[in-house]
């Protein structure tokens, strides 16, 4: 990420309070706004899912889908912003986890902050890791990733068919996604 500039990097409470005034509209429009970058904010989103502001965890969880509201990814780097600031964030490996799924004729994701997106199209369900140690993904938006949890995932797999290839693989929004690396 960036080193901080001149300007005083914000506290969470200040985003909070501008997320909160941007997102009384609907959801805010964070892939429009392109502000200027004020430094890094202690704030880390663990690889369990949990938010973190100066080493303590953010325990509302109405605070923490607020700011997943304003969370930006750019490269490798990820951000929350308001229209008129920009502040770095560390986040371990994904920002959110998948924590349920309703599979059918399509399988609709829900999120630990409340996102629910439909595989397919746009929402892809990606494999990574080892065949030993799969790590499966879901894309919610904007290049912000959802590790699927491992009940989830075991409920994907149970409902797994074997594909053409001898892959198991499961379907949703008219795609296929195979469930091994």
């Amino acid at each position: 990420m960036e080193e901080k500039t001149d300007n005083a990097v914000s506290d969470a409470a200040g985003i909070a309070a501008a997320a909160s005034r941007a997102s009384k509209k609907g959801p805010p429009p964070v892939h429009l706004w392109n502000p200027p970058f004020c430094g890094d904010l202690d704030m880390e989103i663990r690889a369990d899912g949990s938010w973190f502001y100066n080493g303590t965890p953010i325990g509302r969880p109405e605070m923490v889908r607020l700011f997943a509201s304003i969370l930006k990814r750019e490269g490798d780097d990820y951000f929350l912003v308001t229209p008129v600031e920009k502040v770095g964030i560390r986040v371990v490996d994904a920002p959110f986890i998948a924590v349920d799924a309703e599979i059918g004729e399509d399988i609709v994701f829900t999120t630990n902050v409340g996102d629910r997106v439909s595989a397919g199209p746009g929402h892809e369900i990606e494999m990574r890791g080892t065949p030993e140690e799969p790590r499966p993904y879901v894309h919610i938006r904007r290049g912000l990733w959802a590790l699927i949890d491992r009940k989830t995932f075991y409920r994907l797999a149970d409902a797994a068919m074997p594909g053409d290839n001898g892959r198991m693989e499961v379907r949703s929004g008219g795609t296929v996604f195979p469930l091994e690396p």
